[in-house]
């Protein structure tokens, strides 16, 4: 069924993580009759067990809501979004398709780092915004005092603030009457060519490809000959249907819908998100203008645990990139661990999500190697170049400049708070900008700090520094020139490659002594000596040894002479010299991860 535009509110849930997006959807799928109060349940739109299981939105979901407002019938589309700062980008790509964002804040918690991230992006996309407080009915709930910080840091009226309880239902009907009176109608022409925009999609094993897209002019139908701009490919829709909230098919859909499409894709490299599809013959001729592509920041191995794995691995990897664009791949082998991938994240979380539904969805056994950022290098021959694997990094007497990413955070936190974390972003090179007060007790202190010193720990420093109260929000502002260079590990003289890092030369000494340390003591005992040695260039900075297994030749030997016990001793020590020439260290996953860890207590 085609809506008339007019009666259309395409709308999104944006908000820090945990201040009530999902449980709000919950409310409004339920008080509009979408769903009975039998089928109600908590996390309805979070389908994904990892996503039940850590209690966050890991992917944007849409749904079709039909609202009746003064004795009209409303079609209202909303898309529940993420709110981890890792999952940045799937907000981005749900507010495209919108013309309005719910903002929520919670009642008890305030104004968040992600709060003002997200109102910052609605407002650069010309969004309405309809400010909402959650949680009202909680004992610590202060509303007067959270809509003065909404006024101080976003500079809304606190008279357009809605007062709402999420889990209780309270005050959701104002929140569909301030949807239908501040969200305008989208803008479209039914009559132009067709022209819709890929928000999303996902591979189904008896569907093939089904995409995900927002319709801005024309109707899209069953059976239509549609054409995709950038990929330009041909294909005949098959199916079409609405999210109510399970997957429902219909025939068509107008002017400012949002759906689901499958058109017979078998190829996961025929869609592209972002991508506008148009009808053939008389296609457009000018594409929407889609979306940035996404930058990833974190980099790291992946290796199947056996080699016959490696097929099963890139299939998955395959599936899992088309539904997550911001995840990246390209093969790569190690010495070490042989045939694997080199895969990019938005961040330490998004890469811990993608390595366990690999492992889970897929029942593959990884190895993964230490993260690390994408550095930039100017060769003394002029050129630049991007390397995110450190084992490419060339030697420095080729290299002008090693610059790394810089990132600019914003952090919410308690004002007796603000010391520990400036020494917390000076110990980690951080340089300060600024000082701001939302209120007497909360404060947002604004930092630049490399990217590489922040994505293992910060996040949870900072937590253990705020008991909890401190929230961050960063984003990569470019490249500025350091004193880095590349840690290589040998083990038994030979350089493991996936242990290689990048560190700052003033930390060199120290992250090198703690990293062989570690894998001292992670790396089992052989045969024969091994030695562990950190190495910048052929500068060896540290070193650890592991001593051989030792067979006590001599016990058989009693009294008599002792030139005896010497020569057993020379013919092990002979031996243990020919195994250390041929034999091989077996190196555990458990030493590939001990790099992770900067052990600054």
């Amino acid at each position: 069924m085609v809506f008339d535009p007019k009666l259309i509110r395409n709308f999104s849930i944006v908000a820090h993580i945990d201040h009530g997006k999902s449980t709000l959807a919950d409310q409004l799928l339920l008080q509009s009759g979408a769903i009975t109060q039998r089928e109600f349940r908590e996390q309805l739109l979070d389908d994904m067990d990892l996503e039940r299981e850590r209690g966050i939105t890991i992917k944007a979901r849409a749904v079709a809501i039909n609202c009746t407002l003064d004795g009209k019938v409303y079609e209202l589309n909303l898309i529940d979004t993420p709110g981890h700062v890792d999952f940045h980008y799937e907000v981005s790509r749900s507010l495209a398709a919108c013309e309005g964002a719910i903002l929520l804040v919670d009642a008890t918690q305030g104004v968040q780092a992600q709060t003002v991230a997200n109102a910052y992006l609605a407002v650069s996309n010309d969004l309405a915004i309809v400010p909402v407080l959650n949680k009202i009915d909680m004992q610590a709930a202060r509303p007067d005092e959270i809509k003065d910080e909404i006024l101080t840091s976003l500079g809304i009226d606190p008279a357009e603030v809605l007062a709402v309880s999420a889990k209780t239902g309270q005050g959701v009907p104002d929140v569909f009457r301030a949807i239908v009176d501040r969200v305008p109608p989208p803008a479209g022409d039914p009559d132009a060519p067709l022209r819709a925009l890929i928000f999303d999609s996902k591979f189904d094993d008896y569907q093939g490809v089904v995409i995900y897209v927002r319709v801005v002019d024309g109707v899209l139908k069953v059976g239509q000959r549609i054409r995709m701009m950038a990929g330009e490919t041909d294909h005949e829709v098959t199916g079409i249907g609405r999210f109510r909230p399970q997957e429902t098919p219909c025939d068509e859909l107008g002017v400012g819908q949002v759906g689901y499409v499958t058109a017979n894709l078998k190829k996961l490299s025929d869609v592209r998100i972002g991508d506008t599809i148009t009808q053939v013959p008389g296609p457009a001729t000018v594409a929407l203008p889609g979306y940035q592509e996404p930058r990833p920041v974190v980099f790291c191995g992946l290796f199947p645990a056996t080699n016959s794995q490696f097929d099963d691995l890139r299939t998955a990897l395959q599936k899992l990139a088309l539904n997550d664009s911001s995840f990246t791949f390209e093969p790569e082998s190690s010495d070490a661990l042989g045939f694997g991938f080199r895969c990019g994240f938005l961040g330490m979380l998004h890469m811990e999500i993608v390595q366990q539904r690999l492992e889970r969805e897929s029942n593959l056994s990884l190895v993964q190697t230490a993260p690390n950022v994408t550095y930039e290098i100017l060769t003394r021959a002029g050129e630049t170049r991007y390397i995110s694997n450190p084992t490419r990094i060339p030697d420095a007497g080729e290299i002008e400049e090693f610059r790394e990413p810089i990132a600019k955070l914003n952090f919410i936190l308690p004002a007796d708070s603000i010391g520990a974390i400036m020494q917390l972003c000076e110990d980690r090179r951080g340089v300060f900008i600024k000082t701001e007060y939302l209120s007497p007790s909360r404060a947002i202190l604004t930092y630049e700090l490399p990217l590489a010193e922040m994505i293992y720990d910060l996040y949870d420093k900072l937590k253990s520094a705020t008991r909890g109260y401190g929230t961050m929000d960063y984003e990569v502002i470019g490249y500025r020139a350091g004193e880095l260079c590349r840690l290589d590990i040998l083990v038994a003289g030979q350089k493991v490659d996936a242990l290689s890092t990048v560190v700052h030369r003033a930390h060199a000494d120290r992250r090198g002594r703690k990293l062989v340390k570690k894998l001292r003591g992670e790396i089992d005992r052989h045969q024969f000596e091994v030695a562990i040695q950190a190495a910048i260039g052929s500068k060896v900075i540290a070193r650890e040894t592991i001593s051989a297994l030792r067979k006590n030749v001599t016990a058989k030997c009693y009294g008599g002479d002792i030139s005896r016990k010497r020569k057993l001793l020379e013919k092990q020590k002979e031996g243990k010299k020919r195994m250390k020439q041929v034999g091989s260290v077996e190196i555990s996953q458990e030493a590939f991860l001990s790099v992770l860890d900067d052990g600054e207590d």
